[in-house]
């Protein structure tokens, strides 16, 4: 369904092209930015701006940051010979979450995946491959997805980082907490029982 007004329909495509928004979310959005006084429009639209002129990969993990170093890596506290290595940012905002994990990250920005045409080069694998070189880092957690790309982007990371003498480990995949195992498909019942740990 079209509208009349084009600056309506071009918002509303905008919206559409995020990922995960419908046509029919995408219209509620526009129509709400439309009820928006103009100085609540305008801090909109300035967000949006400066977070894109001011964000910027970390120089160390790749995490996104306002600043030359990220909070994280700057963080005196964390261990350091630990790195999770993740597909994006958000993973490391799901990880932190958790309060549990004390090492540091590593983001690829991607993953291994021939079909979309992205290779190793075109993540930061290089870039995790130098911090390895000084010999603080004594482990490396693959963090990546539970998909095919996850694997492979996994299995490629590992084999160039074991000659390196850096301990390689993956997360554990199993049944959800709180699920019931008679909706859980074969694979991760299998991933459960292959990664059971004593009690």
């Amino acid at each position: 369904m079209g509208y009349n007004a084009l600056p309506l329909e071009n918002l509303i495509e905008q919206f559409a092209s995020l990922p995960g928004i419908g046509r029919k979310t995408a219209g509620r959005l526009a129509f709400y930015v439309l009820s928006m006084s103009e100085d609540e429009a305008k801090a909109f639209s300035d967000a949006i701006l400066e977070a894109h002129e001011r964000i910027h990969n970390c120089k160390i993990c790749q995490n996104y940051t306002d600043s030359p170093v990220c909070d994280i890596c700057s963080d005196a506290s964390r261990d350091k010979g630990t790195i999770c290595v993740v597909e994006d940012a958000k993973d490391v905002v799901a990880f932190e979450r958790t309060h549990e994990y004390k090492g540091l990250y590593h983001v690829l920005h991607g993953l291994i995946s021939p079909m979309d045409g992205i290779g190793p080069e075109q993540l930061f694998i290089k870039e995790l491959l130098a911090r390895i070189q000084d010999g603080s880092v004594k482990e490396v957690i693959m963090a990546t997805n539970p998909t095919a790309e996850g694997e492979v982007t996994a299995m490629y990371i590992s084999k160039l980082l074991k000659p390196l003498g850096v301990k390689v480990s993956r997360l554990a995949y199993g049944v959800p907490v709180g699920s019931d195992l008679e909706y859980a498909d074969e694979v991760t019942l299998y991933k459960a029982l292959e990664n059971r740990n004593e009690i």
